[in-house]
């Protein structure tokens, strides 16, 4: 892990423009300050989901075709504090379903903090944790005797471009047999005015998430980033249904890399992309399945109509 986040730091420094993967937002800190992200009034994102685990829970499991005498293996990807799916897990628990549930993370302190507390609020349900790629782990638990719903929530889809995500999922399919599913949650397009304070917040939570990768960086690769040196810059336009997060030089500066034996350097007003985060409609949804082995069976939306999580069936 920490040679491909050297790779990785080295390739989007490099570049033009410059960019790091939001994939590395997480470490410990992040995490923690991912969960303050969540709980600010300004990001939506997770109260409308939240909002269809909790009024539609048996809906979900009537959309999924769930049956307590049919085992199934539920499998989170990206599973975090799994706090919208405990909802789920709960009524499934009470229903005596038969399942196991495997949260699948790149961070080992969020799956073992899952771990504690699910031990603790559900007991009764099977939980295997399981730290790595998300290919390499579907990969591991292909059995073509169980049913496997993933779920991939949080609009994380929305941090890939339409032809990555569409070769995600076409790749995700490529580890299930027919019948599978898959849970997918999105966020979809809305005005500016409701999207952009999502992702800057008053208190400044999203603006310090950002500015620990480059934290990380120092910390991990013996980075001398000045971090007052640089300011969170969200952007988003409704038409391309796309906000963007970055990092922008506030002056002309250099930083140096130990571990990767470089000088990177930054003009006033340069950027350091750090993530994407696509909103979608049917349209746009329909287009990126088209070319995967899944199909649309159903839609769900929050009262708000912020977001939805659409239920595919691998055919």
């Amino acid at each position: 892990m920490q040679e491909q986040f050297r790779k990785d730091v080295d390739k989007g420094l490099s570049a033009f423009p410059k960019s790091l993967p939001s994939k590395y937002f997480y470490d410990k800190r992040g995490d923690g300050l991912f969960v303050q992200i969540m709980h600010m009034p300004e990001y939506y994102v997770t109260r409308a989901e939240f909002d269809i685990f909790k009024n539609q829970t048996q809906d979900i499991i009537d959309a999924l075709q769930l049956s307590p005498d049919t085992y199934f293996e539920l499998i989170e990807l990206g599973a975090g504090d799994a706090l919208k799916t405990k909802v789920l897990l709960h009524l499934l628990d009470k229903g005596n379903y038969s399942f196991g549930y495997f949260p699948v993370d790149i961070s080992h302190n969020a799956l073992d903090k899952l771990e504690k507390t699910l031990k603790s609020e559900l007991p009764n349900v099977l939980m295997k944790k399981m730290h790595g790629d998300y290919f390499q782990v579907l990969e591991s638990l292909k059995n073509p005797h169980h049913l496997k719903v993933v779920l991939f929530l949080g609009s994380n889809i929305g941090n890939m471009t339409d032809e990555v995500a569409s070769d995600f999922i076409y790749k995700l399919g490529s580890n299930l047999s027919a019948n599978d599913k898959l849970f997918l949650g999105v966020d979809l397009i809305k005005p500016a005015s409701v999207v952009l304070p999502a992702y800057n917040d008053s208190q400044g939570i999203t603006s310090e998430f950002n500015l620990n990768l480059l934290k990380r960086i120092n910390r991990e690769l013996g980075g001398d980033f000045h971090t007052d040196k640089f300011l969170h810059q969200p952007e988003y336009i409704e038409s391309e249904g796309v906000a963007k997060s970055f990092l922008v030089s506030a002056t002309d500066q250099k930083v140096s890399i130990e571990k990767i034996g470089k000088t990177f350097y930054f003009k006033q007003g340069e950027k350091i992309s750090t993530e994407i985060s696509r909103k979608y409609n049917d349209e746009i949804i329909g287009d990126i399945i088209a070319k995967t082995d899944f199909k649309l069976i159903r839609k769900l939306t929050d009262s708000r109509k912020y977001f939805a999580n659409y239920i595919l069936i691998r055919e």
